[in-house]
């Protein structure tokens, strides 16, 4: 009998330790943020930690709230048949998990069977969804979570794919083509979406207060805005939509029936502001995205157990490099850069407009004094003047300028020279104007974020989002 008792005593205690040395149970992700800082590098954020740290007088970095995530990690982005991808196919890999060609979206490498995106999982298992952007809707990244087109620049037959998928919230600056150009006689993209049961929201505090009694909403800037994108977080002024306050709204709006949702928010800017090799536009870029994020790391303490944030990059844009050959940096000197290219380069074109091409050299010293800071805040050697008084006499003659093109803008040349100027003299250099093979950073907190360590690939966050939120 004793021996018995025994055997049964010692069958309990292996058992009750096997139990206590169990993993604890993961969370389901009730709620998951997914967040695309386009173009977003590790130098990109690094930088921007770097710069507020030289802003407070310090060497080192000041922390961005997603850097300090507990998990982080890298990320690879080639594309079905290039080592440096586009953002459709990045897009394409990050929302549907297969690598497809560059320039298509949302379909196979050979444009055949349409990639079904995590989103379309997360509709499907009774979450609620929503896709913003602070570019157009119907650009790259956010049209790879709905669309299946085999050119990228299809944006009205991109957009008419929203109509279809049922998703409850788009946001963005607007559409690229909302009237189509190859289909003659079709519905504007604004009659395909009200006739599909959307409600469009023009203002940015729309959302908050006219989406009552509404299930689906696309929400735009304001009518005369440029329907391209938001402004730079550098340009902005009161009244403008932010990515920050599209995901507080946004929160609001998915949340209010208590199902869950999933929300992918694109800080699109960031890589426009790569390809300019804009290094001062990249950093407030950054800092926006930031504070985007910050919305949901508030939500997260109120459902922590519930609530999975990934912030993350579809590539490297610039090849951006801290450093150009000394031991020193000065990032600080870039605070005085008052404006992006695009509203300097207007600037530009006004005086122009004004002077018939031939404003004077104090004119455009002035100019180049209220934004750049250049012979007040900012020394140049002179070499550098000289450079500036070179590209002034070439495009300053009379005759037409010919403006200098990057993906996403036309600049002046004078402003490209001051900003490759101000970048110098911070230390910050630049590899080209486009995409990189650079790995690009992964933050991951929450529910499931054990699920993303390891080597990442860009085609493996949706099935780990999936796994984590049990799609």
């Amino acid at each position: 009998m004793k021996r018995r008792f025994y055997y049964w005593f010692l069958l309990l205690a292996v058992c009750l330790f096997v139990q206590c040395q169990q993993a604890p149970e993961t969370k389901t992700a009730k709620y998951v943020f997914y967040f695309i800082g386009d173009g977003m590098g590790v130098n990109h954020v690094n930088g921007t930690e770097m710069f507020l740290a030289e802003q407070e007088g310090r060497i080192g970095v000041k922390p961005l709230n997603f850097t300090q995530f507990p998990v982080e990690n890298l990320m690879t982005t080639y594309s079905r048949y290039n080592a440096i991808t586009c953002s459709s196919a990045a897009g394409t890999a990050m929302a549907c998990g297969e690598k497809t060609r560059n320039g298509i979206l949302g379909m196979d490498s050979l444009h055949q069977e349409p990639l079904y995106s995590v989103a379309v999982k997360a509709k499907a298992a009774g979450r609620r969804v929503g896709i913003m952007t602070t570019v157009s809707i119907d650009h790259a990244t956010p049209g790879a979570f709905y669309a299946h087109q085999p050119d990228r620049e299809m944006y009205y037959e991109i957009a008419t794919d929203m109509a279809k998928t049922g998703f409850d919230l788009y946001a963005g600056a607007g559409f690229l083509e909302p009237e189509s150009t190859r289909q003659p006689g079709a519905p504007s993209i604004y009659d395909v979406l009200q006739d599909s049961g959307y409600v469009l929201l023009r203002h940015p505090q729309d959302l908050a207060g006219k989406s009552a009694g509404t299930d689906r909403v696309v929400w735009l800037q304001a009518e005369g805005e440029v329907p391209d994108a938001l402004p730079y977080q550098i340009d902005r002024t009161g009244g403008s939509m932010t990515l920050a306050q599209m995901t507080a709204n946004a929160i609001d709006f998915l949340g209010k029936d208590g199902k869950g949702f999933f929300l992918m928010a694109e800080g699109g800017k960031i890589d426009w502001a790569a390809h300019n090799n804009d290094a001062a536009t990249v950093f407030q870029e950054v800092m926006d995205f930031s504070a985007a994020v910050q919305e949901a790391i508030d939500f997260y303490h109120q459902h922590p157990d519930e609530t999975l944030i990934i912030v993350t990059a579809d590539h490297e844009t610039g090849g951006l490099s801290l450093g150009n050959g000394e031991t020193e940096i000065h990032l600080k000197l870039l605070e005085n850069q008052k404006a992006s290219m695009e509203v300097m380069t207007a600037e530009v074109l006004k005086l122009r407009k004004e002077k018939g091409n031939r404003a004077p050299w104090a004119d455009v010293q002035a100019l180049l004094k209220k934004y750049m800071g250049f012979w007040d805040t900012v020394a140049l050697t002179p070499e550098q003047e000289k450079e500036l008084r070179a590209v002034y006499a070439r495009t300053f003659d009379g005759s037409e300028v010919e403006l200098e093109q990057s993906l996403y803008s036309a600049n002046e040349p004078i402003i490209a020279k001051a900003v490759e100027i101000l970048d110098d003299l911070a230390m910050v250099s630049w590899a080209s104007g486009e995409h990189s093979a650079s790995l690009v950073p992964v933050y991951v907190l929450g529910a499931g974020s054990e699920y993303f360590t390891g080597k990442l690939d860009n085609t493996d966050l949706p099935a780990l989002i999936s796994k984590a939120a049990g799609y």
